[in-house]
């Protein structure tokens, strides 16, 4: 009987990266504004289709590198953090802390992502969203079975996000 295989393909290119402004705020606590050059990486487990493939390297590059491109040289705020109140104005986005700070930046220089906390951590699950959304119908009918997202902060320090077996 032959043993079953799986498959999986890892793309970390040099070029899958984002250079961003961010602050880790919970109840209680608020880092400064400081930012980030971070490094993405994905992998997909999938079953391998008629073609040989598990998904063409070519779509998992071009996907995730439009998703970097969004988030590079922006202000990353958390719009669902559970101690910043995030006010979007016609030409600017407010987050007023916790303990009053207020900051406010031109609408342009932000982006406003729909996670908790802008940790590396939340940071994947976002790109790991956006990746499943965009991959979803380019598949070709293959059975996706595992996305993981990879995000770098600095050189040994990455955050993964992984959904499937």
């Amino acid at each position: 009987m032959p043993v079953p295989r799986r498959y999986s393909v890892v793309v970390a290119k040099d070029y899958l990266k984002f250079a961003a402004a961010h602050f880790i705020a919970y109840p209680g606590f608020r880092e400064p504004l400081h930012g980030h050059n971070y490094q993405v990486s994905v992998r997909i487990e999938a079953d391998l289709g008629p073609d040989g493939y598990v998904l063409d390297f070519g779509l998992v590059k071009r996907v995730a590198k439009a998703l970097c491109e969004e988030l590079d040289e922006r202000v990353l705020v958390p719009e669902a953090s559970d101690c910043l109140v995030v006010t979007r104005l016609a030409d600017a986005v407010e987050v007023t802390t916790e303990a009053g700070d207020r900051f406010r930046f031109p609408l342009a220089d932000v982006r406003l992502l729909p996670i908790a906390h802008s940790s590396a951590e939340g940071l994947a699950a976002y790109l790991l969203g956006r990746l499943r959304d965009a991959l979803h119908g380019e598949a070709g009918g293959r059975g996706l079975a595992a996305l993981e997202v990879g995000v770098a902060e600095a050189p040994g320090q990455v955050a993964f996000c992984r959904e499937g077996a």
